[in-house]
Order: structure tokens, then sequence, then C-alpha cells
């Protein structure tokens, strides 16, 4: 009996803006908890050569090239739709699904890192096989940890999704900072480090989510699930392209030396947006349960403003502490070049931050015409974003420049969709 008091979790709010800033200032909170505790493996920098801290950098945002937020996106939209509609059975078999398709792309990926291994090391510059086979772990659970958090995200079960998090940010420092001081890990150490967040985050979302995926399945409609699944990843994985993917590009033009000051900067920038992320988190099942309902929600207005403040503010104030910031984490080396690189890495940030509110407005809704200019957009960014590497050699900047119009670009196709153009569905 009190196993099924424990997981009769309420999964939907009704009381309106009391209940969103209630819930989305608590993941606010575990946010910036647990992005406090992540960053807190970054000072090891001062412990290992800026080659292998570039290293550890690269590999991280390998992992982070997995489609983790469209991954969330699909599984919180979908339990959001199917608990609103009474169609629980149904979500069970499609978390079991995805459960199972995620491993076998893991597999794949696997198999093929150890056809390649010898190729894949020397075109990286790593120094130890064990470090790609830690981040490969890492990727693993890099694919289940946004899945089963996609589910506790739809149920709008919001207090275990920010302890998850929390824990995660422990668990990612504390082993790190074990394995690297008293071991002398490098890169393999910190890469371990993260392998165990996360892998302690995916395990809290899959344990807080059993009552629904062990439930007893149902059949779904395919096509009707597909339809509503590819416009998903295709929007957030243009986002997430965007988000992630300059370390990588940057990475073949620049040394590891050069590269380090590159990845602080980055690290530093990045944490705007998952400052603001929780806003858009807990607006996107509200609105997803209330286009269910045939309900009206004015929640857009106020977490796009509140978006607008958090972004500028703190990239205004990121500016101005950077230097204390990067002299108090890194050794002294990295301020110089770092400095030159935070504002416009920064500025970028901003409009990809307001981009992805209007985003999860517009999938929330079920509004897919976005999505193919999205991709195009992204499309033209995977090849200009080398040509202008090319164009202008030795120029790290040139890289942030390029994201930040692309980024200007998205808000701006995106406000047209959201406020200009027909309300109709794709």
């Amino acid at each position: 009996m009190s196993q099924e008091k424990d997981q009769a979790i309420p999964t939907v709010d009704h009381k309106p803006h009391a209940t969103f800033f209630r819930q989305s200032g608590w993941l606010m909170m575990a946010t910036v908890i647990q992005g406090g505790m992540s960053f807190g493996v970054h000072p090891l920098a001062k412990k290992i050569s800026p080659a292998e801290y570039s290293i550890f950098v690269t590999m991280l945002m390998m992992t982070s090239l997995i489609p983790t937020m469209p991954l969330q996106m699909v599984f919180a939209q979908q339990t959001a739709g199917t608990l609103a509609t009474g169609r629980e059975r149904q979500l069970a078999l499609m978390i079991r699904w995805g459960w199972r398709l995620t491993f076998i792309v893991w597999l794949v990926v696997a198999l093929f890192v150890l056809a390649f291994q010898n190729r894949i090391m020397a075109g990286w510059g790593l120094t130890s096989a064990t470090t790609l086979w830690v981040t490969l772990a890492a990727l693993l659970m890099n694919l289940w940890m946004p899945l089963f958090s996609g589910v506790l995200q739809g149920r709008q079960d919001f207090f275990w999704l920010g302890w998850a998090s929390i824990i995660g940010g422990i668990g990612r420092v504390a082993v790190a900072v074990l394995i690297v001081l008293a071991l002398h890990g490098g890169a393999t150490g910190m890469m371990f480090g993260a392998f165990a967040g996360i892998g302690a985050w995916a395990g809290i979302a899959i344990w807080r989510s059993r009552d629904l995926w062990r439930a007893k399945p149902e059949r779904f409609d395919g096509r009707s699930l597909l339809k509503q699944v590819a416009p998903l990843m295709l929007g957030f994985g243009a986002c997430q392209f965007l988000f992630t993917t300059d370390t990588m590009y940057v990475k073949a033009f620049f040394p590891g030396d050069e590269m380090a000051s590159y990845g602080v900067a980055g690290t530093l920038s990045r944490a705007l947006l998952w400052l603001v992320l929780p806003l858009a988190a807990v607006m996107f099942p509200k609105i997803v349960h209330a286009s269910a309902k045939s309900e009206k929600s004015n929640l857009l207005g106020i977490v796009l403003l509140g978006t607008a403040i958090l972004a500028i503010c703190g990239a205004a104030g990121l500016c101005l502490v950077g230097p204390f910031v990067v002299k108090l984490v890194f050794t002294p080396d990295y301020v110089s070049e770092t400095m030159k690189l935070l504002p416009w890495y920064a500025g970028a940030m901003i409009p990809l931050a307001l981009a992805n509110v209007l985003v999860n407005d517009l999938m929330a809704r079920a509004r897919f015409k976005v999505v193919l200019p999205m991709v195009l957009l992204v499309a033209a960014y995977g090849f200009t974003l080398p040509f202008m590497l090319r164009a202008f050699p030795g120029r790290m900047e040139v890289a942030l420049q390029t994201l930040g119009v692309f980024n200007l670009l998205l808000l701006g196709m995106c406000a047209w969709f959201t406020f200009g153009s027909p309300k109709s569905k794709a």
C-alpha cells in the first residue's frame, strides 16, 4: 500500500502562476547547484596540462552531441499528452521501446569505435584509449538520462527532476576530484566524473518513473507517433546543434593549448543558457497539457520576459566578474585569452536562450512549420562556420561571431512563426 502511495505522483497541478513560479524557481535553484557542482570539476585544470584539459573539454562536448534535448522533449511531450488523455499503458510501451532503441544505437556506435579506435585516437590527439571508452560509457548514460528525465518533466514531477540533477552534479565532482588528485587520472579521471554524475542522474529518473514503464503496455499508433516525434527531434536537435558544436569545429583549427581558453569561455557562457532553461522546461508540459485539453495558456509572455532579463543580466555580470572567476578556478594564464572570447560567447547565448523559449512554445502546440526552416538554417551554419575559420585563420572570435549571427537568425525566424505567421498547425 505504501508503495502505491509513493508511486501515485500528481501529474498535473492546475494552480496557474503561483505553481509555475514555485516549480520553475525550484528547478532553477537545482540547475544552479548542479551547474556549480559540474563547474567544480574545471578547477582540476590546474592539476593537469592544458592539452589534457583540452581533451577533457572535447570529450565532454562529444557527450553533448547526443540529442539529449530532443530526446527529453519528445518524452516530455508524449508523457504530458498521454497522461492528459488517459493513455498511460501506451506510454509504458513507448518508454520501453525508447529504452531498447537507445541502447541499440549506442551499441552500434561502440562497435564502430572499436573498429576504428586507433584512427579516432590519432585524429583527436588522445593519449589513452581508456579516455575514449569512459566517454562511450558516459554517452550511454547521456542517452538514458534525457529519456527518463523527459518522463519526469512530462508528468511535472519537478521535485525529483531537480534532485536528480543535484545528486548528479555532486557525483560528478566527487568522483573526478578523487581520481585526478589521488590517482593522477588527467582527462580520463575527469571523464569518469562525468560518467558517474550522468549515471546517478539517469538512475534516479529511471527509479522515479518506474510506475509508468512497468505498467502493462498497450499498442499505440506508430505512424501518428512518428509524425509528432520527427519534428520534435529535428526542431530541438537544431537548437542543440547550435548550442554544442562550435567547440568541435574550432578544435580542428587550433591546437590543444589554445583550445583550453576557448573551453573555459564556453563553459562559463553556456552556464547562462542552463540558468534560464528551467523556465521553458516547466512551461513546456503545461502548454502540451493545455493544448491536449483545448485550454488557453498565457505562460509564453512571462517566460520570454523572464528569460530575457536573466540572460542579459547574466551576460553582463559574467563579463564583469569573468576575470576573477577565471583566476579563481583556473590558472592565471587562462585569463587574458578567455576574456577576449567571453563577451562574444556570452552575447551569442542570449538570442539562443530566447529562441529556445519560442521553440518550446511552438513544439508544445504542435506548430511544426518552423522545423524545416530551422533545419536549413542549421545546415547553413554547419557549412559557414568552417568556411569562416579558414577565411580568418588564427581568430577564434570569428567562430563566436558566426554563432551569434545564426542565433539571431534563429530567434527572428521563431519570432515570426510565433507572432507573425498564421496560427494553424502544420
